[in-house]
């Protein structure tokens, strides 16, 4: 049985988008936005913390796009997208009070609210901060109940982390404990150089690691030799969780675009508990 909780919304008709509104849409990188999404009536939207989206441009098509917002804030909706397509081009180019197709939540979600009394580490590729926050979120509304929170952010260079505004709000609060690491930089970076598992030592000092939860999120090649990592320090593989997002195209496990070995990404994902893929992981025909 997967740990990740069951969705928290009951869809009607899961292949029926809804129209929402543009609210807010801003810049996060060269190639990334993030846009504010409401319902046009008013109604709350319930998500889980690691689920998805399918995103609708009209008259160009529909992308899977993870949640990035506070699943507190029922009244809105938060997307990160990077432009590498024609859907996420159209998805990034909408203005403030342009509409946008929405279907879901799909999917299952990190579980966070089960890991009281455990440190919580966070390991985020990339854009993988997008899918992670609002499990940070759901972990930095309950602090009291777990024994620390650390996140570990990875990116190419200094220029291409993500929310680096709330980065930097999170380390003046000491909401969490940040260790961020690129892959290179110029001489005015002063903090670390090299992949997030060079990282590990250092977040994870003076911790036991039979006492860790550990949620990855990136490039898959980076969540598959972090997890190894990991393991190798003596973090459960059962206390491990990967978000696997891939071809998802339907959302309901139709299609069958994104079959990963006996499960659909889709349905059955995007978490997944560690132990429960790793030899997948190291196939190269799935």
């Amino acid at each position: 049985m997967r740990d990740s909780a069951e969705p928290h919304t009951a869809i009607a008709d899961p292949m029926l988008p809804i129209a929402m509104r543009v609210s807010e849409a801003w810049r996060e990188l060269d190639d990334v936005v993030s846009l504010r999404l409401v319902t046009k009536d008013g109604a709350p939207f319930a998500f889980a913390p690691g689920q998805f989206n399918m995103l609708y441009a009209f008259g160009v098509g529909e992308a899977a796009i993870s949640i990035s917002g506070d699943p507190a804030r029922t009244g809105e909706l938060l997307h990160t997208i990077r432009d590498v397509g024609a859907v996420s081009g159209a998805l990034t180019r909408l203005k403030a009070g342009d509409e946008v197709g929405v279907r879901g939540p799909f999917g299952s979600s990190w579980p966070v609210d089960s890991e009281h009394d455990r440190h919580l580490l966070f390991v985020a590729g990339g854009l993988g901060l997008a899918p992670l926050r609002p499990a940070i979120y759901r972990a930095l509304a309950t602090r009291h109940r777990f024994a620390s929170i650390t996140l570990i952010m990875g990116a190419r260079s200094p220029r291409d982390l993500l929310y680096p505004y709330q980065l930097a709000g999170w380390t003046a609060s000491h909401a969490l404990r940040l260790n961020i690491t690129v892959d290179h930089a110029g001489p005015e970076w002063t903090g670390s150089v090299g992949v997030v598992t060079t990282e590990f030592a250092r977040a994870l000092a003076g911790i036991d690691p039979a006492k860790v939860s550990a949620y990855l999120c990136g490039p898959e090649i980076m969540m598959r030799f972090g997890a190894m990592g990991l393991a190798d320090m003596g973090v459960s593989t059962e206390r491990m969780w990967l978000s696997m997002e891939r071809s998802m195209k339907c959302a309901i496990g139709l299609c069958g675009h994104c079959q990963f070995g006996p499960d659909f990404v889709c349905k059955d994902g995007p978490v997944f508990r560690h132990d429960e893929i790793a030899r997948r992981l190291t196939l190269k025909e799935i």
